[in-house]
């Protein structure tokens, strides 16, 4: 290691003290961050993962070349990724500049209060743990010793089934819940409260009907069933053990991830406005750092790339750091505080993105139509709000619940057209039935609706979801 660049650590070691005690200065509150420098090819792997080490995939591959392609085209670079947990683990890339990394530490540390005190952060944590690095880690290993005992073919199976329904988890359930009653309540059998039972003991009162005694198998599932990993783990008829871990595993890493994915815009546009704001109170910065701090600063959050002057995709850096700078400016730091913790990207839009905002910020709903022209269609402030919002429905996936478990082992599902929002792809749908077929291995049925507005039902090998 240069002399140069161990200079250029000592002094980042340096500010990002400094910068954490400004922080504290500032009222935010986090768990210890720890950070590390690594090299470009490994922030890639980390970026198309999700994770440092993860259950290996061939999808990660292809993600990872297209991540590679895009950064060679310039369309995007990667400063950092951060993990929230207790300690946050955060890595920066070694070849970046000592005023970007300056930069980088600031952002992180406004990720890591947001972490710490926005309630559905706090609420995942709570149920999938505060070490997700090590528990990915172990699933990992947990993979390994899987492709060791029953060969590449019959995990990667697996694998492809339950990372083709990643998305399809109900965030309104807890991580761990139990299985459905087996049977349901004796008929004629009062609901057990305390009032009930006082009542019943009271004297001269006659006595409670007699319940039917003789037990009834309860349906399965009770209710159209949204969290499609945890019903395959749990029902799946023919898997083994290993088969309903890895299911299960897909499913606790979709946990941690859905707050990152459901207060994206919030989160990211709080991280930065408070590397801009550490930054520019930060007197013991050298003149010439901060300035290149800031010009990194520019480019995170403007609203589109290189000199394309009309931005027909969404920045959440650009759109949530200038909502957080209004509401500030208009409502205060106590009322900004109380919005981070209370809210998602859902009430956060729709609550704090009003007309004036979207017409400084010039956002607009557009269409591209058949012949490749695109124009804007609309600028009404309700469409905007549900043009950004649409994507983050149901995490991003369409709607589809399993309806029956039959006798034979056949399952039906259905998609809720009606509130879903959303059509079928019908070309990936196909290959994600292909794999539930493998994995269930009983007939599987889906009940939709064509582009004409037919119900109809399909078979697992035709069409999916």
């Amino acid at each position: 290691m240069s002399e140069r660049t161990v200079d250029r650590d000592l002094r980042l070691a340096d500010y990002a003290v400094r910068l954490e005690q400004l922080a504290l200065e500032h009222g935010l509150a986090f768990d210890p961050v720890h950070f590390d420098m690594v090299p470009n090819s490994f922030m890639l792997e980390i970026a198309v993962y999700g994770l440092p080490v993860r259950m290996r995939h061939w999808s990660f591959g292809v993600r990872y070349i297209h991540q590679l392609v895009r950064q060679h085209m310039g369309n995007s670079r990667i400063f950092e990724v951060m993990f929230p947990g207790d300690p946050c683990r955060a890595f920066m890339l070694e070849h970046n500049s000592l005023a970007e990394n300056t930069l980088v530490t600031a952002h992180v540390l406004g990720h890591a209060d947001f972490a710490k005190n926005n309630a559905l952060f706090r609420r995942f944590a709570a149920m999938a743990g505060s070490h997700i690095l090590e528990q990915s880690a172990a699933r990992a290993q947990r993979l390994e010793m899987a492709l060791a005992e029953h060969g590449q073919e019959k995990v990667e199976t697996v694998l492809d089934a339950a990372l083709s329904l990643e998305a399809h988890i109900d965030t309104e359930q807890p991580l761990h819940r139990p299985r459905y009653p087996d049977y349901l309540a004796p008929a004629g059998l009062p609901a057990a409260d305390g009032f009930r039972g006082r009542y019943a003991r009271l004297p001269g009162e006659a006595d409670p009907p007699e319940a039917d005694t003789r037990r009834q198998r309860a349906p399965v599932p009770p209710h159209p069933e949204r969290d499609l990993l945890w019903f395959i783990a749990h029902y799946g008829p023919e898997l083994e053990e290993w088969e309903r871990d890895i299911f299960l595993a897909v499913r606790e890493e979709a946990f941690y991830f859905h707050p990152i994915h459901a207060c994206q815009i919030m989160n990211e546009g709080w991280a930065s406005y408070w590397h801009a704001r550490l930054l520019r109170e930060a007197g013991f910065l050298p003149h010439e750092l901060y300035l290149a701090a800031i010009k990194s600063h520019s480019d995170v959050v403007r609203p589109f790339a290189g000199s394309q002057q009309l931005a027909l995709s969404l920045n959440p850096y650009h759109l949530g750091f200038a909502m957080w700078e209004a509401i500030v400016e208009r409502q205060g730091m106590d009322a900004a505080r109380r919005i981070m913790q209370e809210e998602d990207d859902f009430g956060f839009i729709r609550n704090y993105l009003d007309e004036e905002l979207a017409a400084q910020l010039d956002l607009f709903v557009h269409e591209t139509r058949k012949d490749g022209e695109t124009r804007i269609a609309n600028r009404d402030i309700h469409a905007i709000r549900e043009a950004i919002l649409a994507p983050k429905y149901n995490y991003g996936a369409p709607s589809v619940a399993v309806t029956a478990l039959k006798v034979d082992g056949s399952l039906e599902l259905r998609h809720d057209f009606q509130h879903d929002g959303r059509g079928l792809d019908l070309q990936q749908a196909e290959r994600v039935m292909e794999y539930v077929d493998r994995i269930w291995r009983r007939p599987v049925a889906l009940n939709t609706v064509d582009f004409r507005g037919v119900v109809r039902t399909l078979p697992a090998r035709k069409i999916g979801f």
